[in-house]
């Protein structure tokens, strides 16, 4: 049997900083060559970088979100390039801006198929929601890591919430536990 582990991949990973002042948007996506700002569907600037691919909610507040990324390294390579712009356009920026990992969204397959039905039950009521007419889901609470997870009758799971991309390993090895020690992975 392969380890459900081995199969976790990065979805995407969310994180914030900032530059410590205000921004002229309406200037900057003159400025910014691709950049895109239409404040009447979203408040802020998104500008995408293609190597690593990242989007970058670009707040007036100085604020900015990098989503979309498929790694940590690749949230500060994008936020790099990112910085990089402002300065080219004389927009002062700390040398090393503060990067907070927000959420990290990873998928595995624990390679069975699952009765979603029993897990509800077996996983205690208080830590599930489970409305298959609402979404075919089964979404797990999790106190250790903290993270919230999707559980599908295919054995494809969600992880999502993690802030460490260990989160997702220690998360995927507590459910096999826990399916297991009820008899429901096989």
């Amino acid at each position: 049997m392969t380890d459900p582990a081995d199969s976790i991949e990065i979805q995407n990973v969310v994180a914030s900083t900032g530059i410590g002042q205000e921004l002229d948007l309406e200037a900057l996506a003159e400025d910014l060559p691709g950049a895109d700002f239409n404040p009447d569907n979203f408040p802020g600037l998104v500008y995408r970088t293609q190597s690593p691919k990242a989007a970058a909610l670009i707040f007036r507040s100085g604020k900015i979100v990098c989503t979309g990324a498929k790694s940590i390294d690749d949230v500060h390579d994008a936020l790099g390039i990112i910085f990089e712009k402002l300065r080219g356009l004389s927009i002062p920026v700390d040398d090393d801006p503060d990067i907070t990992v927000q959420n990290i969204v990873s998928s595995a397959d624990l390679g069975h198929q699952l009765n979603l039905n029993a897990l509800a039950i077996g996983l205690g009521l208080e830590d599930v929601e489970y409305e298959p007419e609402q979404f075919p889901g089964l979404v797990y609470r999790m106190d250790e890591p903290d993270v919230v997870i999707l559980l599908f009758g295919s054995g494809k799971i969600v992880i999502t919430g993690g802030k460490r991309t260990d989160d997702a390993e220690e998360a995927v090895e507590e459910i096999v536990d826990r399916i297991e020690s009820l008899g429901l992975l096989n």
